[in-house]
């Protein structure tokens, strides 16, 4: 995978690692990838920029 990296807290990224490797992930990244396309999935099909601030709100995302 090629883009922008991200940084995680050591104790997530070890979470991560543990889980990744569970799922049978080839890789962390493929992991975090498929976790955040679930995730983006959910926020697609808003129609409207308030409606995402609402499910971001719901998902506990932003307050």
């Amino acid at each position: 995978m090629f883009g922008p990296k991200i940084k995680l807290d050591k104790a997530l990224y070890q979470k991560v690692k543990e889980y990744s490797k569970l799922a049978g992930y080839s890789s962390i990244d493929e992991f975090v990838a498929h976790a955040l396309e679930k995730e983006v999935a959910k926020l697609e099909d808003a129609e409207s920029e308030e409606e995402i601030k609402k499910r971001l709100k719901g998902l506990g995302y932003i307050s």
